[in-house]
């Protein structure tokens, strides 16, 4: 799991389930990234309450700063805190699946006589 996780709150008192809920939820993110980065990732997340009527909204964003200079982040508006961070989950992993792509080279196919294959 990413062992440096911020959670704040902007306008929201950040309460201990909630806490727990992203932590676990962002933490698993690693398994995503590449061995040499997991050592060194951080990852802020901060709550923001947007409408004080009974409609209240909540916008949730998320940065991690990876090695390397790489910055992933998302956001999402969610009328639930804990909805808004499976969304906000959602999103980051497919970046990290492309910052993976981009950082790492490809390794070459065999057909099943065990020749490269090429393409054209």
């Amino acid at each position: 799991m990413i062992e440096k996780i911020e959670v704040t709150g902007n306008g929201y008192k950040v309460e201990e389930p909630f806490k727990k809920y992203a932590e676990k939820r962002i933490g698993k993110l690693d398994r995503y990234l590449p061995r040499n980065a997991k050592k060194d990732v951080v990852a802020k997340v901060i709550v923001t309450e947007i409408g004080k009527n009974k409609a209240d909204k909540y916008e949730i964003s998320v940065a991690m700063d990876i090695p390397g200079g790489k910055v992933l982040a998302a956001r999402d508006e969610c009328s639930n805190v804990f909805a808004g961070v499976d969304l906000v989950e959602a999103k980051l992993t497919g970046q990290i699946r492309r910052y993976k792509l981009e950082s790492q080279p490809h390794r070459q196919k065999k057909n099943w006589r065990g020749l490269f294959i090429r393409k054209k």
